[in-house]
């Protein structure tokens, strides 16, 4: 593909959010969680007109790059000259999480097999595996209303995400947020983790140990002290090396 570099003509700033951005689309398609060229990771642009950075709708997700990111506002429109297209469904459930969530910089949603299918269990996430208990910790439910295109659906989805970190769309996949997109990666990788690790326990046909509740409760504080306060920052740098070795080229 030719992908003319636009380093030059965005912030500093904007262009370290692309570099972060690429890399975790490829990530995404590295770990197995990508859906062909479906699905959207987002982030917003520093400034006041809430723009934000999605993928080239009909690219791979192994294929993006800092350059080939649109841009958008809050009306779906590249605010950038593009040859791109967007993905509509992308732009509504995104662009309802940015517009009410000051904090969600990052948003990701994924279909990845493991995760629909956890979300198409009643009892949703379970506590069997210390993964999934982060994940409770700061979990919220969202019924299926179809294909993404409606904007009626945006104040239920943007309810029901409420202040958490982790939202999991009933019968269509998982949706993380975070203030960088480290954060919002590391948080889908426990999602995911979760999710594989409940569908593999089911599948096992014996009964399950829950995790106490009062364990449950208290998973917060010590998430923190695992991370030693850096969130998705501890993790990222190797991530990025991992990439450099299996799928370079994000950062053009």
């Amino acid at each position: 593909m030719d992908i003319q570099d636009i380093r030059s003509k965005v912030s500093s700033e904007e262009w370290a959010l692309r570099v972060d951005l690429a890399a975790a689309y490829r990530l995404v398609a590295l770990f197995g969680w990508d859906d062909l060229v479906f699905t959207h990771l987002t982030v917003r642009v520093p400034g006041p007109e809430h723009h934000f950075l999605i993928n080239p709708y009909g690219f791979g997700f192994e294929e993006i790059t800092a350059s080939s990111l649109v841009k958008v506002g809050l009306d779906g429109q590249p605010v950038m000259a593009t040859p791109h297209l967007v993905n509509p469904a992308g732009f509504t459930i995104h662009s309802a999480v940015h517009s009410a969530r000051e904090d969600a910089l990052c948003v990701m949603h994924t279909h990845s097999l493991n995760g629909v299918a956890v979300s198409a269990q009643k009892e949703g996430v379970l506590p069997i595996s210390q993964q999934s208990l982060f994940v409770l910790a700061s979990l919220g439910y969202h019924d299926y209303e179809g294909v993404a295109l409606n904007e009626d659906e945006k104040p239920r989805l943007v309810r029901d995400l409420g202040a958490n970190i982790f939202l999991m769309l009933r019968n269509h996949g998982l949706l993380t947020v975070g203030p960088t997109v480290a954060d919002a990666f590391l948080a889908m990788y426990l999602f995911e983790a979760a999710c594989m690790i409940q569908v593999r326990a089911l599948a096992g046909s014996r009964e399950l140990i829950e995790v106490p509740k009062p364990l449950v409760d208290g998973i917060k504080a010590q998430a923190m002290q695992v991370t030693r306060g850096l969130g998705g920052a501890l993790a990222w740098p190797s991530l990025l090396r991992k990439l450099d070795r299996r799928n370079p080229g994000y950062d053009q």
